[in-house]
């Protein structure tokens, strides 16, 4: 068996090296709240790269969405289940469009407000040609509920490509965390829109920030040059392995 080629691992290096010191580079710039929409009509025309964030009403969407771009104001939070109930936008100087998607599975919420929200987002999801992929977020301490699955569901019939985020994982001892994953790996093998590798975050440790950051700088075609820039490429297919 001939040995390892000790320049391919630090090409392999320098790679994931590069990938993670973009999304650095493309968080770090400010970030603002453009607008928020209940219905269709009122989406902004697309710009760029769209990468839309979806949750239960309590996984900590917003939380984590603060901790992403490192401030804490940017998305509302709330210790109300169901507050958020429109598409918000975010924006920076450069690369993406953040989404923040409504949160579902509200106890309280009406047959009509459910009926209302799937049909938004199923609107949503088909009608945004430039929407690379949908993070949905699960909480790391539950896993996979029942209208998770309705939403990975609405996902797979869009046909959007979507990746799974588990929240909170600080709250987890380390062989929990292998239960989790593995049991949400095993979740998504007959998923055709889902992307295979799962992400694990916590808000409140910074846990998996610098993963995820890389992973949207690469789908949205953001790259780091030796010189210290990021520039803006034409969007990739997959983010690559980190």
């Amino acid at each position: 068996m001939p040995d390892a080629d000790p320049n391919q691992d630090n090409d392999a290096e320098r790679v994931a090296a590069g990938r993670l010191e973009a999304g650095r580079l493309l968080f770090a710039r400010p970030w603002q709240f453009v607008l928020g929409t209940p219905t269709l009509s009122g989406l902004p025309e697309p710009r760029e790269t769209e990468i839309a964030f979806a949750g239960r009403s309590n996984v900590g969407k917003s939380s984590l969405i603060n901790a992403l771009v490192g401030q804490k104001g940017l998305a509302r939070t709330s210790n109300t289940p169901g507050r958020t109930r429109e598409l918000n936008f975010f924006i920076s100087d450069m690369g993406p469009t953040i989404v923040d998607m409504p949160g579902y599975g509200y106890a309280r919420a009406s047959k009509k407000q459910i009926k209302d929200w799937t049909r938004l987002i199923f609107a949503f999801l088909r009608g945004r040609a430039n929407l690379r992929r949908v993070y949905l977020l699960i909480d790391a301490r539950h896993g996979i509920k029942e209208n998770d699955g309705e939403t990975l569901d609405l996902l797979d019939k869009a046909a959007v490509s979507y990746q799974i985020v588990l929240t909170k994982s600080d709250k987890l001892k380390r062989t929990e965390v292998s239960e989790i994953v593995e049991k949400t790996k095993l979740a998504l093998v007959k998923r055709p829109a889902a992307y295979p590798e799962i992400v694990l975050t916590s808000a409140e440790t910074g846990l998996g920030m610098d993963i995820l950051r890389a992973e949207i700088a690469a789908l949205a075609g953001v790259t780091h040059t030796p010189d210290g820039n990021s520039r803006l490429t034409a969007p990739s297919d997959q983010p690559g392995e980190l």
